[in-house]
């Protein structure tokens, strides 16, 4: 499966305006190892996840198939970064001991990671996917971004996106599966920082290239209208959609 990067182009902003997941996942994910030795954050984009095992593991190997993806990442002393496909890690056989990918499951052949994951995770490993789904922020809002990504973006979605969308009846786990507890993500953002997350957007980026302009411009004055005081910070929240499962 050929790696398609949508993201390298954007790779600063997306490192600055991409949610981060809550701490109290990475400490539930330490409580099902057996060992803390090693975990692996595969396609690990601007290192928020493998940032987030760092307390719990004594090593994290943290990879991307985007080299520029890699470039901008969150530095840690606990974490080696490598540019490498989801597919193809070059990790030690059995040497993991949790596995984890932090929306980008759909991007995969999971078919070929999933044989790589088992090939890499030790004997009763653990694996975690998961994403998260459109935002919510206050009624007025929301219907604004409803436009926006139905009627504006909605054509310039990759394929792989309606994956990520159906996740829980598109993305299969051949593992034996753990029932996690219920994630979300909550952040204060003004309307600018708010703005700069939908430009990291894969669909956002194809418009561009397709149109020569910035989707959001079109419907900025909405934005604007339905926002306020574009610096007032409003709480913008994700539901993480999430897999768990040992091998």
């Amino acid at each position: 499966m050929e790696f398609k990067d949508y993201f390298s182009s954007q790779a600063k902003e997306y490192a600055k305006f991409r949610p981060k997941y809550p701490p109290e996942l990475f400490e539930y994910l330490s409580t099902l190892v057996n060992e803390h030795q090693l975990a692996w954050d595969c396609a690990t984009g601007n290192g928020q996840a493998a940032v987030g095992l760092a307390p719990y593991f004594d090593e994290i190997i943290a990879t991307d198939a985007s080299a520029s993806q890699i470039e901008h990442a969150e530095q840690h002393p606990k974490i080696k970064y490598k540019i490498a496909p989801a597919e193809s890690s070059g990790l030690e056989t059995k040497s993991a001991d949790l596995i984890t990918v932090a929306t980008a499951i759909h991007w995969f052949n999971t078919a070929r990671f999933y044989d790589e994951a088992r090939r890499i995770l030790k004997p009763g490993g653990v694996i975690a996917i998961w994403l998260y789904g459109n935002n919510a922020i206050e009624p007025v809002v929301d219907m604004v971004f409803g436009r926006f990504f139905q009627d504006i973006i909605g054509n310039y979605w990759p394929e792989e996106i309606k994956k990520a969308l159906n996740f829980e009846e598109m993305i299969d786990f051949p593992f034996t599966k753990i029932e996690p507890p219920n994630f979300e993500i909550r952040l204060m953002w003004n309307l600018k920082e708010y703005l700069s997350y939908l430009y990291t957007w894969s669909s956002t980026q194809n418009y561009i290239k397709a149109n020569g302009k910035n989707p959001i411009g079109t419907i900025f004055d909405d934005f604007q209208i339905a926002w306020g005081d574009e610096n007032h910070k409003k709480e913008i929240k994700w539901d993480l959609k999430m897999k768990v499962g040992r091998v």
